[in-house]
């Protein structure tokens, strides 16, 4: 847990256990394989933990209160924390970006970016706060 972060403290106890479900998926998988099937894999580990969430969460896009199309969240853990997967070289600024355009969005304070395409999982993880 981090002390120092503003964000609520069931909400980082939360997001500690999200790890340790997405670090058993990439024991499992490894890198190197598509995007959805960890998506589904985390899905599937989050279910035998018995964290509660919703796979590909569909997101409004409003322009000038005009809806223009929808996102989808990969995962959204307990109404809590959002989740964006990746399989890619490198987490850029845009993924963090697109995870803070949800977070404000539904007014939340954490997400996590988490790129399986990695040696250690660890390295992979990006945390994204907002301060609704």
């Amino acid at each position: 847990m981090r002390s120092e972060s503003s964000v609520d403290p069931a909400v980082e106890r939360l997001a500690s256990e999200v790890i340790g479900a997405a670090i058993e998926v990439h024991k499992e998988l490894g890198p190197g394989m598509p995007e959805r099937s960890y998506l589904l894999a985390l899905c599937y580990e989050l279910e035998l933990r018995r964290i509660p969430f919703r796979c590909e969460v569909p997101v409004v896009i409003s322009y000038k209160g005009k809806e223009v199309g929808e996102a989808r969240i990969d995962i959204l853990v307990a109404d809590m924390l959002v989740l964006e997967l990746k399989a890619v070289d490198a987490i850029s600024p845009v993924h963090k970006a697109q995870c803070l355009k949800y977070l404000r969005l539904l007014k939340l304070q954490l997400g996590l970016v988490i790129n399986f395409n990695v040696e250690r999982l660890a390295d992979g993880i990006k945390r994204v706060i907002h301060s609704p």
